[in-house]
């Protein structure tokens, strides 16, 4: 048949674009070019810039719900504290993200200042994650409004 001509040419099932590579249902997307490393390394970082900017709403609306408590709340001061250091870190790695994407990560010369400046990053959002698990044991309560 005419599909059992064509596999021997390089193609599988009759479908040139194949290459090969498998069945039709095994195919193996590809794009027409190589992968541009910057374009991706900017989609992630921008990706990373919108989580950090929900984070950052989360803590302020924590903050606003620990200050409407006050002083008598029993985590008051703590998580005042745990509050402002996520907020501040947040703000650091957002900084960070900017830098990060302004450089040109197919520039050899520009590739181990990024990495470092990405390790820096990295390391951030890991302590930033390990404060909110913190913010978040010790409870952050609305205060309750009696509603006439």
């Amino acid at each position: 048949s005419l599909s059992e001509g064509l596999r021997g040419k390089g193609t599988v099932d009759g479908h040139p674009d194949d290459k090969g590579q498998g069945s039709r249902s095994g195919r193996v997307l590809r794009s027409a070019g190589p992968i541009n490393i910057n374009h991706y390394a900017n989609k992630k970082s921008a990706a990373e810039s919108m989580l950090d900017v929900a984070l950052l709403m989360a803590n302020a609306s924590q903050l606003k719900a620990v200050i409407e408590q006050g002083s008598s709340f029993e985590f008051y001061i703590p998580l005042i504290i745990l509050i402002s250091i996520s907020l501040t870190l947040q703000v650091i790695v957002g900084v960070l993200l900017i830098f990060i994407v302004r450089y040109n990560l197919n520039d050899e010369n520009k590739q181990v200042r990024l990495n470092h400046l990405n390790n820096i990053a990295t390391g951030l959002v890991f302590i930033i994650v390990v404060v909110n698990i913190f913010i978040t044991a010790f409870g952050v309560q609305r205060p309750n409004v009696k509603r006439s």
